[in-house]
């Protein structure tokens, strides 16, 4: 298979794409080999000023149109990213490391957001109020106005569509910032509305360093909303730039998934599952399962066989067929996480599997620790890498406290075949999102999101569309 990075990415603005002529450019780089295969130029601040003038227009513009038109533009970009994905798979992967499988698998995952934003637009219900006859009280939803959205970049196109759909459906115009590590596959995107019919201005992707972008677009009255999903000071310091103009915010942050595993599960089903998922995209998931915590009886099994399945997970180029986990997303990853290994095992963790930076690109191998204290770091802070930490436990009370314990509150997990256990695990964990038996806990039609630490609001469901619209009230006498 090829290798070449033949996109050019660039700046789309009123309907326009912008070369990155004139402009200062930040290398794009392949984390499997750590070699520069192309540049994305940065916005600009006239660049910017461009952009929240065209979303002011184009918000005027969008907001009127009818909802079967938005609808209908929304399912043909689903329908392109489809015919398109594997072009756009083979971009995502080289620009972040993900396997071929992966890849394609987000990318259906951005065009499902697409289609089921198109038609939950059609279901933003109002209410008529009893009022005296010949008098007329009505409570309507309306678009919030300009949008401004900043997505990461271990899911680049299917965060960003989780953004640009339901606000898109609800008559919203978004400018886009998305990571400068992955600019092709995210500028794929943008191209599959622009080719849906898209009007000029409804939608704006801009790149730049992100405190320059994101101090700019938010210190304008232009912007009504910010959507962000990335680390918890980030998003704090976002809170704080938007009090400023009174934005709108919706925050997805950090968590840090605690994992119960109670010794009545099916001990070698819950391994087959939990294994594929804890190093799936390498980690770099921010509802990944990390902190596993095993029930004594159970605990030196599950230990083994957690690790015989880890030395079997194949690494390498996401480009190379049978690759299970490709390199971390940048330069940055290794070292946090060789960092974050070595503190653990000064503090008395067990290497089971893996522990090692690899030889060359991004890499570094699929981990497993044991009997980690919580006095180690990486039981206090979110690893975002191939790392799984365990220790034991003894009681449900003594299993839900340690869940409980640290200040992150977005993903929890639980396995156990008594269904009393689940309902009061499910009741008593604090996080946006419960998994009971599985890690099916992200679908299009559910809120996800987090508590405490990790953020507020949701994103999916008709809940992801509620901080797009504002309540207006009508009374007529």
């Amino acid at each position: 298979m090829t290798t070449s990075y033949d996109a050019a990415p660039a700046l789309y603005i009123d309907g326009e794409w912008r070369s990155g002529e004139g402009r200062e450019t930040q290398p794009v780089v392949n984390p499997a080999t750590g070699e520069t295969i192309g540049q994305v130029p940065l916005a600009t601040a006239q660049d910017l000023d461009d952009a929240l003038a065209a979303s002011e227009r184009g918000f005027t513009l969008w907001r009127a149109a009818n909802v079967d038109a938005r609808g209908a533009m929304l399912r043909k970009a689903a329908e392109i990213l489809r015919e398109r994905a594997k072009d756009i798979a083979k971009l995502l992967t080289l620009e972040q490391g993900k396997p071929l499988a992966e890849a394609t698998g987000e990318i259906m995952g951005a065009a499902q957001i697409f289609e089921w934003s198109a038609e939950e637009a059609k279901r933003i219900y109002g209410r008529v109020l009893v009022r005296p006859t010949g008098q007329r009280s009505i409570v309507i939803k309306q678009p919030v106005g300009p949008v401004a959205a900043f997505s990461p970049w271990n899911f680049p196109l299917y965060l960003m569509a989780k953004k640009l759909g339901p606000a898109l459906a609800s008559g919203c115009s978004v400018i886009s910032k998305p990571p400068e590590e992955t600019p092709a596959c995210c500028g794929a995107l943008i191209q599959a509305l622009h080719d849906a019919g898209i009007p000029k201005g409804v939608v704006q992707l801009v790149h730049g360093v992100p405190d320059t972008v994101s101090r700019h677009l938010m210190g304008s009255k232009v912007i009504r909303k910010v959507s962000f999903t990335g680390s918890v000071g980030v998003g704090k310091h976002l809170m704080k730039l938007a009090a400023d103009n009174l934005q709108r915010v919706t925050m997805e942050l950090g968590g840090h998934a605690p994992v119960l595993i109670f010794d009545d599960c099916d001990l070698e089903k819950t391994l087959d599952m939990v294994v594929p998922q804890k190093f799936r995209n390498a980690g770099q998931v921010c509802v990944s399962p990390t902190r596993f915590y095993v029930q004594d009886s159970i605990y030196d099994r599950f230990i083994d066989g957690f690790a015989e399945r880890t030395k079997a997970v194949t690494t390498g180029s996401g480009l190379e067929t049978g690759t299970k986990m490709g390199p971390l997303a940048n330069v940055r990853r290794p070292d946090a996480i060789e960092e974050l290994v070595g503190d653990a095992i000064a503090n008395g963790a067990r290497v089971m599997a893996g522990g090692s930076r690899g030889d060359s690109g991004y890499f570094f191998q699929p981990t497993l620790l044991a009997d980690v204290p919580d006095s180690a770091s990486i039981m206090n802070n979110e690893p975002f890498g191939p790392v799984a930490v365990s220790a034991r436990f003894d009681t449900v009370e003594d299993a839900i406290a340690k869940a409980n314990r640290l200040p992150f509150g977005l993903a929890a997990f639980a396995f156990t075949e008594n269904g009393r256990r689940a309902n009061i695990v499910g009741d008593a964990i604090e996080a946006g999102m419960v998994g009971i038996n599985g890690f099916g806990i992200g679908g299009v039609d559910s809120p996800f999101g987090g508590v405490k630490d990790s953020g507020f609001g949701s994103e999916g469901g008709p809940e992801g569309f509620d901080s797009y619209l504002v309540t207006k009230a009508i009374h007529q006498a």
